[in-house]
């Protein structure tokens, strides 16, 4: 909801509050968000989204598990293009 509603000002408390925690999922998420802390908020501030490209991208990637060992590039590329 934080970044949905851009309330980059909540994101230092969520810190924080889940930091101090004691889940350790928590811990491990607040502390990899402050390795990259910089770029967290600029996704706050930002109107740009990879979110369309990346569910491209990982839908060409489940594309190419299902016919893994079992056909060519040719019936791949059919696959990726009949879906367009």
């Amino acid at each position: 909801m934080m970044l949905a509603e851009r309330r980059e000002a909540d994101l230092d408390t969520w810190l924080t509050q889940a930091a101090h925690s004691g889940l350790p999922e928590f811990k491990k998420m607040a502390n990899g968000i402050r390795l990259d802390y910089a770029a967290v908020k600029a996704a706050f501030s930002s109107e740009w989204s990879q979110g369309q490209v990346e569910a491209q991208v990982n839908c060409l990637k489940l594309q190419k598990r299902i016919v893994f060992g079992r056909a060519n590039f040719d019936l791949l590329r059919l696959r990726v293009l009949c879906r367009v």
